[in-house]
């Protein structure tokens, strides 16, 4: 518990959108923050290294950026308190961890509508959307993502054999305007986290060139 007067700690999550309308379909929050998020960055230049040199200083768009992070889960805090927390009593973190699990599945609906179309003879089912995925860490910090790496480590178990602590990594790669366009909920969602950045950027106080021992650049 966090002493009185202390400020309040926000969690990072993930956020399900309605990839059409944009209504928040589902918002899933870490239970603890991670101590590390790690981002990695491949930046897209014009040329490469056999390019022409006219095109060494240009890049063709954002960079393909990759999260990864690891979130713990303990049902200890919740089961101290089992008339408030009665699912967590009936499955430990079962629920907590399906509910991260359902991100990466389709529905139920849709894999029974496609089976139905395939044998009706349709020549090509084509897969409806997932809902779109926001990766939250601070109102600062929010980006479209796709999630590539999924695993989960149980670590502890109840007498009924239920997850009651448990890890789970994420690899997410963020979608850029190079992926989904200009004109699409996401790339108007990554076009956002583009400009905070700039709008973050300027905030920092300038350097002057003779910070570096340099006095000037001929």
């Amino acid at each position: 518990m966090s002493p009185v007067g202390s400020p309040r700690t926000v969690r990072g999550g993930i956020v399900l959108l309605d990839p059409t309308s944009g209504a928040v379909r589902r918002v899933i929050t870490l239970q603890y923050n991670p101590d590390t998020v790690a981002r990695s960055f491949q930046v897209r230049g014009a040329g490469g290294d056999a390019g022409a040199k006219a095109e060494a200083l240009r890049l063709t768009g954002p960079p393909a950026q990759t999260i990864t992070l690891d979130a713990e889960f303990d049902a200890a805090d919740q089961l101290e308190f089992p008339e408030a927390n009665r699912t967590v009593v009936e499955v430990g973190l079962r629920s907590q961890l399906a509910l991260l699990e359902t991100i990466v599945y389709p529905t139920v609906d849709a894999v029974r509508s496609a089976a139905a179309l395939a044998a009706a003879g349709a020549l090509e089912v084509i897969p409806p959307p997932t809902p779109l995925t926001l990766f939250v860490w601070s109102k600062h910090h929010i980006t479209p993502v796709r999630i590539t790496e999924f695993s989960i480590t149980e670590e502890s178990f109840d007498t009924q054999l239920n997850p009651v602590r448990a890890k789970v990594h994420l690899g997410l790669r963020v979608s850029t305007v190079n992926d989904v366009g200009v004109g699409t909920l996401a790339g108007s969602l990554a076009m956002t986290h583009h400009q905070r950045l700039e709008q973050l950027a300027s905030r920092q106080a300038p350097a002057g060139i003779a910070a570096l021992g340099i006095g000037g650049v001929s």
